[in-house]
């Protein structure tokens, strides 16, 4: 079997390993890639399976990532769960929480393949590894950053230069304040859960340990 780094490795690997009494063993792949991000993952699939013929990865659809995650975990408990879950960054905590995976060292350990955890941004692997043993349990795949949306017409009205959107965490606080001052009910609001603003204000200079355990059983906050 040759290494994994052609494969569409997901958040959560090693939910469970499925293979048939056949020569070939089926990896089932559940993403939440559609579009023409859904087509690259089919074709790392597609590749890996042309140079490894005696494994299949299947790699399957599941909706959005709150359907797959549900999903994921729904597979888990009644037994069915797939080897390869994508999970997106809301859910990290939750599935590292949940006992349902396999850590990603592990999986590679146990497969004899040499795994450069170092090869990763210290912020980007720090946000998956378990502070305890300092090693990934979900390798980073597809990942992103927040973007923010921001109302011109307010900031006009706040006094804002409506060409200059906030560039840092204090001008954010700033602007919000003055957004309310000007007769917004809120300066600023999240569509992500609180901790994730947490994590992304203590990535700036590898402030990653100030974050450690966000409310999970691995992570514990030295704030």
């Amino acid at each position: 079997m040759k290494p994994l780094h052609y494969t569409a490795s997901a958040l959560a690997l090693g939910l469970a390993l499925m293979g048939n009494a056949q020569a070939v063993t089926t990896i089932p792949f559940w993403h939440s890639m559609e579009g023409e991000l859904g087509k690259e993952v089919d074709s790392l699939a597609q590749r890996f399976n042309a140079e490894n013929p005696d494994y299949k990865i299947v790699s399957t659809y599941k909706g959005n990532y709150e359907q797959n995650l549900s999903a994921g975990i729904a597979a888990f408990r009644t037994g069915n769960a797939p080897a390869i879950l994508q999970v997106y960054e809301v859910g990290t905590a939750t599935m590292m929480a949940s006992k349902a995976i396999k850590p990603v060292y592990d999986v590679f350990k146990e497969a004899g393949i040499q795994f450069d955890e170092s090869q990763f941004v210290p912020t980007v692997s720090g946000y998956y590894s378990d502070s305890k043993t300092g090693h990934l349990l979900s390798q980073p795949f597809n990942s992103s950053t927040p973007v923010l949306y921001y109302n011109k017409d307010a900031f006009k009205k706040a006094g804002l230069d409506p060409e200059q959107p906030p560039k840092t965490w204090q001008d954010l606080a700033d602007y919000a304040a003055k957004l309310k001052a000007s007769g917004m009910k809120c300066g600023y609001a999240s569509g992500w859960q609180g901790w994730i603003q947490l994590e992304n204000r203590h990535l700036p200079g590898d402030r990653r340990r100030h974050v450690r355990r966000a409310g999970s059983g691995h992570h514990d906050a030295d704030l």
